[in-house]
C-alpha cells in the first residue's frame, strides 16, 4: 500500500474514526519523543566516554554572565 492509497482509505473512515486515529497517532509521537531524546542523550555519552572527553567545572566557569545589572531579553 502507497502512501496515496493510504489517505484514501483514511479520507473514507467515518469522522469520528479519523479523530481516533489521529489521536492515537499524537500520542504515539508525544511519547517516541521522549525515547528518541533518550537514544541521543545515551549516543552522546557513549561518544563522550570512547572519546575520553572529560568536563569540568572550568569549562562552564564563563559561560554566562553573573552580572545583575545586565538585561533580560525573555
Amino acid at each position: 500500500m502507497n502512501l496515496q492509497e493510504v489517505i484514501n482509505s483514511i479520507n473514507s473512515l467515518p469522522t469520528e474514526e479519523q479523530g481516533y486515529l489521529f489521536e492515537f497517532m499524537r500520542q504515539r509521537n508525544e511519547e517516541s519523543r521522549g525515547e528518541n531524546f533518550w537514544q541521543g542523550l545515551q549516543k552522546f555519552r557513549q561518544v563522550i566516554q570512547s572519546e575520553g572527553i572529560i568536563f569540568t567545572d572550568e569549562d562552564f566557569a564563563y559561560l554566562r554572565d553573573k552580572n545583575v545589572s545586565r538585561e533580560i531579553d525573555l
